[in-house]
């Protein structure tokens, strides 16, 4: 059990690659362990798995390669050495794989050679819902809806802005009278952008009364205490 979920755990950390079966076109991630293998393909409407341990290897070889005869950990190599390959996008023309589809499984057959005698084995993949489609499907959900919670935050934040602009006397022009498209810009036209735009900003002009205040009100530990000694500062002046 322990290392099955060790062989699922390594392939939600493995990419997808695009291979083909024969004319078949999906998408697929594998891992090799010497526990065993799993296997996830799709062709986008379906879902097919497979995991195989050293059991189900060793039996499925001796009834397809009855003139081989090694140890499983060979067969798990050979296989790895087919599949990783392929979904690198690297293929051999010295290795054959076709599919056949029913309602409930995908069969990947393949054809190779091991030892200088031919090698046979077929993938059975039963069509399943699989984690490791759903868990990424979860993941890109969350991240959306955090992106457009932050998107909504930050359109708030640039409508206040604006509303500093326009109540402190800014302008922002842009040469676009009479252009079709935004950001088309006629012969002879030129952009224009306010490069003292930042004088406006709320915390410059703030800072500048800021820094006028008396030593002993900026320096009050409290909203109450900074009116009182800033009234009684400005009380002396008049």
């Amino acid at each position: 059990m322990e290392g099955s979920e060790d062989l699922d755990s390594n392939l939600l950390t493995q990419p997808w690659a695009s291979v083909c079966f024969g004319e078949s076109t999906f998408i697929a991630k594998a891992c090799f362990r010497e526990t065993g293998y799993v296997l996830l393909i799709s062709d986008l409407s379906s879902v097919w798995y497979e995991r195989a341990d050293t059991d189900v290897v060793g039996k499925r070889s001796k009834e397809l390669n009855k003139r081989l005869t090694a140890h499983v950990s060979s067969f798990l190599n050979r296989l790895s050495n087919l599949m990783c390959p392929l979904l690198e996008g690297r293929e051999s023309d010295a290795n054959s794989f076709s599919c056949q589809q029913t309602s409930s499984k995908l069969t990947i057959h393949v054809k190779s050679e091991l030892s200088g005698l031919p090698f046979y084995w077929d993938f059975h993949c039963p069509a399943a819902i699989s984690r490791h489609l759903v868990r990424p499907l979860i993941r890109m959900s969350l991240s959306l809806q955090y992106q457009l919670q932050e998107l909504a935050s930050l359109l708030v934040q640039k409508d206040a802005e604006i509303e500093d602009y326009r109540e402190s006397g800014a302008a922002l022009s842009r040469g676009m009278e009479g252009c079709s498209t935004p950001g088309e810009t006629r012969a002879g036209e030129s952009r224009e952008f306010r490069l003292d735009i930042r004088k406006h900003y709320f915390t410059r002009r703030v800072v500048k009364h800021w820094n006028g205040f008396p030593r002993e009100a900026v320096e009050s530990p409290s909203l109450q205490v900074f009116k009182a000694r800033l009234d009684k500062a400005l009380s002396g002046r008049i």
